[in-house]
């Protein structure tokens, strides 16, 4: 059940002097999955060579939060991976097949998170809805938390964030009527890094740079004067030797 990429060892102050070496003492693990996510995933995997189970990610996810993100896109229909777990959702226990056909019980606690931008009343019912618990929806972000959002953003690759390249940002949303979103600013900031490593300049936003990253993010292409790019081609049919 021990995944070093899902769990954590506990600080050694509060490790147990005498326990069971079977076990690992974790901090509470977090695990996500998102579209790679299969109804195969959700049972024990059977090694025939190694002659042992790999756990399932919700039973490594014991203890802690279960994020079930880009719920609706799996490979899977949403309807049938809720089928998967109305039961463990419900009676906090989850019930695994063994390659031999056998079944064990084994306990469900964690909590669970699915992350969607598809419309609720498309993916489930209400029957479903009820055993979710709570729902919240994420609002498009304001100018003030925008900006937050994209000072954090900065700060965290090493990049200063002036007032007036905030400012240029925001009107570009203004201009084009464009809804902010919260993952946004880590995507444009992105691309601008990409631009001033590709270029061998400093990691320093410029309005042109904001620019160049605005219209590749939000996929406006480039574009050629149509004059220019006759003349062009006339010019290298020119040059071309004639093929006989």
């Amino acid at each position: 059940m021990f995944d070093a990429h899902c769990h954590q060892h506990a600080a050694a102050e509060i490790t147990p002097a005498e326990y069971d070496h079977r076990w690992v003492l974790i901090g509470r693990p977090l695990v996500i999955v998102g579209g790679e996510l299969t109804l195969e995933n959700t049972d024990l995997t059977w090694s025939s060579a190694a002659k042992f189970y790999e756990a399932p990610f919700q039973m490594k996810s014991n203890g802690g939060t279960l994020v079930i993100d880009d719920f609706g896109r799996q490979r899977v229909p949403p309807q049938d991976l809720l089928n998967r777990w109305i039961v463990p959702l419900e009676r906090r226990v989850d019930y695994l097949a063994l390659h031999t056909g056998k079944k064990i019980e084994v306990p469900f606690e964690q909590l669970v998170v699915f992350s969607t931008n598809l419309d609720e009343n498309d993916l489930t019912d209400q029957a479903f809805l009820r055993r979710m618990g709570y729902r919240a929806r994420v609002e498009p972000p304001t100018s003030a938390a925008y900006a937050e959002i994209f000072r954090r953003a900065a700060s965290m690759r090493g990049i200063g964030c002036e007032t007036r390249i905030l400012e240029h940002v925001l009107n570009k949303y203004r201009v084009e009527r464009r809804q902010m979103k919260g993952c946004e600013p880590r995507d444009l900031l992105d691309r601008a890094t990409d631009l001033c490593v590709f270029e061998g300049r400093p990691l320093h936003l410029t309005p042109e740079i904001i620019d160049t990253a605005w219209r590749n993010y939000f996929g406006t292409s480039h574009t050629f004067a149509p004059v220019a790019a006759q003349d062009m081609m006339i010019e290298r049919t020119l040059n071309d030797p004639l093929e006989l």
